[in-house]
Order: structure tokens, then C-alpha cells, then sequence
């Protein structure tokens, strides 16, 4: 575990860039820390093509002190436009190494600890997937549940461009990914606390407000409902669902920190791309 003390920095957090669109584009050119000890958060949809990826953590790795990255399912698409035609497990290592490379942060690598206002915490990028457990109301299994979709229309891109490769199936990656992580989490210090950055909400209920119930099956696992608790969570950051908000769920933040498509972000009132800060909290706890 890695530490950098952050000065009189601040930790902040954005996701669903989603730069494919020239609006989004511009909008990372603008991004800019407030100071020189600032960390940025990044939970996942960055892009679909490795190359646009590339270009928004570099930019933004030479920005802020630290970038930490959490993928999204975009990244994990096979993409028919993208000329890097790795699937699955062997496509997900290779933004790894090209992170690495970047100089960003990923959920593979040691778990950095901000030192600065709000700190200490432990920073912790994760890559866990889907499970379908998430099921439509009246439905009782993954079928049943994707026959719902497909009945209403709304079905994930995943299912036609994200391969789990080598894993049989979504559900048998992140079953794996799920165990490898708890298993790392659960060996950081006990008395320190936790930031924990994935692309999905780690508890269902942040998807209850969704238009469209049965998206859920494509935004988390049940099988990370009790880790807010377990492993200390001061604030759990995600993406995904295109609705920024805060929600406190057993006395535990979790912030929703998506730009989202432009045909979103052109309808609410504040200014598309504005860095959520999550530590220190402007409440002044902490």
C-alpha cells in the first residue's frame, strides 16, 4: 500500500466522460485541478476505443497529482470502431498496462492512501461487474429476467459487445473479481477507512429511481450489499447510471459522479463536468 500525502489538496471524482461525443471531449480539455495537490477519481465510461481512453487519462494524468481509474463496461466493449480487438480478460490487462504506463492508477495496483484534508483514507479502485442479481420485480432468475428486458426493449449493450473471456459467462467474472477483491480489502488495516471508486453502485438501491427498472440487472451484484459497512466506506463513488446525486444508505455517502451524454447533461441546470469533491466533505466532517 502505497501513501502521498496530499497537502492541502482535495479528492475529487467524475465519470461516464463518454469523450466518443465532441461536447464530452471538450469538456475533459477544460478539466483542471485547484491546486497541485489535487487527486481525480475516474469511475469508469471513459470511452469505447482504447485510444480515446489513452488520450483522457493522459490529459488528465498530467493535471492532477493523482489519477485513479476504475473501468467502466464501455471500455470492456469490443468495439467494431475500435482497431485494438481484444475481448475480455486480455482486453481489461491491457488498459491495465497502458495505465501503468500513464502513470494512473488502477484496481490492480497497490491501494494509495490520501493523507490530505478528510484523511486518512485508503483510495480503492475496483473492478467487479455485474451478476444479474439485480432481477426485474416478479422475476426470480438471470433468464427470466433478460426475457423481461428483451420483452421491454431495454437490454445493455453489454450482451452484444463485453466478453467475459475466458470465463464462461458476466456472472463467473465477477464472482471472481468479487472474491479477489474482498479478499483485498479485507487484509487493509482496521482502523483505517475506505474510499471505495467502481463503476457500479456496491448496494441496489441507488438504482431504484432508474426510468427504466430492469437496466438494474446491468448495475451491480448483490454480493457487495454489506461492504459499506465491512470494509469502513467513508464516501462510495460510482457512475454508471447517469444520474448524479448524493444518497445515504446505513449512515454511509454514496455519490453518484457521472457527466453522462450530452442529450442528459444539456437538460440540468448545473454546468456539465464539474468535479464532485468528496474528501473534504463541505459538510466539515471528517
Amino acid at each position: 500500500m502505497t501513501s502521498t500525502v496530499g497537502g492541502a489538496g482535495q479528492l475529487l471524482a467524475i465519470s461516464d466522460l463518454h469523450i466518443g461525443y465532441e461536447e464530452n471531449r471538450a469538456l475533459v480539455e477544460k478539466m483542471r485541478p485547484d491546486s497541485d495537490d489535487d487527486w481525480l477519481l475516474v469511475a469508469g465510461d471513459v470511452a469505447e476505443t482504447v485510444a480515446d481512453v489513452r488520450w483522457a487519462l493522459k490529459t488528465l494524468a498530467g493535471r492532477f497529482r493523482k489519477v485513479v481509474w476504475a473501468p467502466g463496461n464501455h471500455e470492456l466493449w469490443t468495439h467494431p470502431k475500435d482497431t485494438v480487438t481484444l475481448r475480455g480478460v486480455a482486453r481489461y490487462e491491457h488498459l491495465v498496462e497502458m495505465c501503468r504506463e500513464l502513470g494512473v492508477t488502477t484496481p490492480e495496483d497497490p491501494y494509495p492512501v490520501w493523507d490530505g484534508p478528510g484523511g486518512p483514507v485508503a483510495v480503492a479502485p475496483l473492478f467487479l461487474l455485474y451478476d444479474y442479481s439485480f432481477l426485474p420485480s416478479g422475476c426470480t432468475t438471470k433468464e427470466e429476467g433478460l426475457t423481461y428486458a428483451h420483452g421491454t426493449g431495454i437490454v445493455c449493450n453489454d450482451e452484444y459487445l463485453l466478453h467475459p473471456d475466458p470465463y464462461p459467462s458476466r456472472e463467473a467474472w465477477c464472482e471472481a473479481r468479487v472474491a479477489e477483491t474482498g479478499r483485498r480489502l479485507a487484509a487493509l488495516p482496521e482502523d483505517l477507512p475506505t474510499v471505495l471508486v467502481n463503476h457500479y453502485p456496491l448496494d441496489r438501491h441507488p438504482t431504484d429511481v432508474l426510468w427504466y427498472p430492469e437496466f438494474a440487472m446491468w448495475c451491480g451484484t448483490r454480493l457487495t450489499a454489506d461492504w459499506h459497512r465491512r470494509f469502513r466506506v467513508e464516501t462510495m463513488v460510482y457512475g454508471h447510471l447517469h444520474i448524479p446525486r448524493t444518497t445515504w444508505h446505513e449512515g454511509v455517502r454514496f455519490e453518484e459522479v457521472s457527466v453522462g451524454y450530452p442529450r442528459e447533461w444539456r437538460k440540468r441546470p448545473d454546468p456539465p463536468g464539474r468535479l464532485r469533491r468528496i474528501l473534504p466533505r463541505e459538510d466539515g466532517t471528517r
